[in-house]
C-alpha cells in the first residue's frame, strides 16, 4: 500500500510540475508546438524542475529545452 502511495504521489507531482512548465512557457513566449507538450509530459520530475529554472533567464523555448544536463 505505501509504495502505491507513493508511485500516486510522484505521478500527480510530475502531472503538476509538467501543467506548470507549460503555463509558463506559454506565457512567456506564446503558444508552443504540439510536439514540445509531449516532450513536457513525457519528462522526469528533475527535468522538469531544470527547466522551470531555466525558463527564468531564456530567450527562446529552445534555450529552456535544450540538452545542456544528462537529462
Amino acid at each position: 500500500m505505501q509504495e502505491w502511495l507513493q508511485e500516486g504521489w510522484q505521478d500527480g507531482r510530475q502531472q503538476g510540475e509538467a501543467a506548470l512548465l507549460l503555463r509558463q512557457l506559454e506565457r512567456k513566449f506564446g503558444a508552443y508546438p504540439e510536439w514540445l507538450k509531449g516532450r513536457v509530459t513525457a519528462a522526469q520530475i528533475d527535468t522538469l524542475e531544470e527547466w522551470g529554472m531555466r525558463i527564468l533567464e531564456s530567450a527562446s523555448l529552445e534555450d529552456v529545452i535544450m540538452q545542456r544536463s544528462a537529462y
